[in-house]
């Protein structure tokens, strides 16, 4: 099976991560290889480090990189591990690192992966198939407070408690396990008639897929770590899809380049006044852990154009912020 492979923002990745610079850059999330292609041909000097959890994309990716030999090496691997990685190919530092939040084009067009309502598949959406607990697993273990709360937190759907009644209601005829019984069941709890421009199981899919894949932990932890990785000057990027995740990655650069977001207003000034004087590396508050590490270069997200969204459509909620080590 073939499959259509657009990378999102790709032109903006290659201007920020300046790969032309050479060096050695980590593609945290590899897919299908479309952003190490990018940054690959920016320079001949360029090497890059590929890693991906999901096994199938990671050998796609190796066959369609193949011919750029051993400037590109691979690993399976979820991004959270990027820095036993690097150790294990023996390299301390890199020049940019990037992390593409979205589901890969694969795993969105394998109906049998569960990860969209376009088909009717079972229900797994695990992006790493070693993982033991798919989204049909939270679907029978999870009570119907705690179905509401995960639908409401990760997306940020209003209708969550409607649907956890519905999910708890219809499980105790059947086990719910199949993307269409999910999808079918969503409208029915919403009681949307009609046509709609964005289904209405989008939010209880996308909640579902984090939950599984523990996305939003997996992402705090990933951006101290990785810029613990970066070169003097190295670039940090991340592209996130929902603004649960940007606002992560928002909250978490402005940490790391200084800023304190500590409640107490009088105790963010006197630490953000410190800032001034200290080093790079400095510690600022031991409360929320800012420190001076990085300087934020996209004080706003860069979003794709309308020619990228009219290419793809996917690319359309894509948000990208970029940090340089100091």
């Amino acid at each position: 099976m073939s499959y259509s492979h657009e990378p999102v923002l790709l032109k903006e990745i290659v201007e920020w991560l300046k790969p032309e610079t050479a060096g050695c850059f980590v593609d945290c999330t590899l897919g299908l290889g479309g952003h190490t292609r990018a940054i690959l041909e920016a320079s001949a000097q360029t090497q890059v480090i590929g890693l991906d959890q999901d096994a199938e994309a990671l050998e796609i990716a190796r066959q369609r990189l193949a011919e750029f030999g051993d400037r590109v090496r691979f690993a399976h691997a979820n991004f959270k591990e990027v820095a036993e990685v690097l150790r294990n190919f023996g390299i301390e530092a890199v020049q940019g690192l990037l992390a593409d939040l979205g589901v890969s084009s694969l795993q969105f067009d394998s109906g049998e992966r569960g990860f969209s309502f376009a088909a009717d598949a079972p229900l797994d959406m695990r992006m790493d198939r070693r993982e033991p607990r798919t989204a049909a697993d939270l679907l029978a273990e999870l009570s119907e407070a705690e179905l509401a709360d995960l639908i409401f937190e990760y997306g940020e759907e209003r209708g969550a408690r409607k649907i956890a009644r519905r999910i708890v209601k219809e499980r105790a005829r059947e086990p719910i396990v199949t993307t269409r019984q999910l999808a079918d069941l969503t409208i029915r709890a919403l009681n949307i008639k009609g046509h709609w421009r964005i289904h209405p199981a989008t939010r209880t899919f996308q909640a579902l897929r984090i939950a599984v894949n523990n996305e939003l932990t997996v992402l705090e932890n990933f951006i101290p770590s990785s810029i613990s990785l970066l070169a003097s000057g190295g670039r940090l990027a991340i592209i996130s899809f929902h603004s649960l995740e940007d606002r992560i990655v928002k909250r978490s650069f402005q940490r790391e380049s200084g800023r304190c977001l500590c409640e107490d207003k009088l105790h963010r000034l006197a630490t953000e006044r410190q800032a001034i004087e200290k080093s790079k590396d400095a510690v600022l508050c031991k409360v929320c852990g800012a420190s001076l590490r990085v300087r934020i270069l996209t004080r706003k997200p860069i979003r794709p154009d309308d020619v990228e969204i009219m290419r793809n459509p996917r690319s359309r909620s894509a948000s990208l912020r970029v940090c340089e080590r100091l």
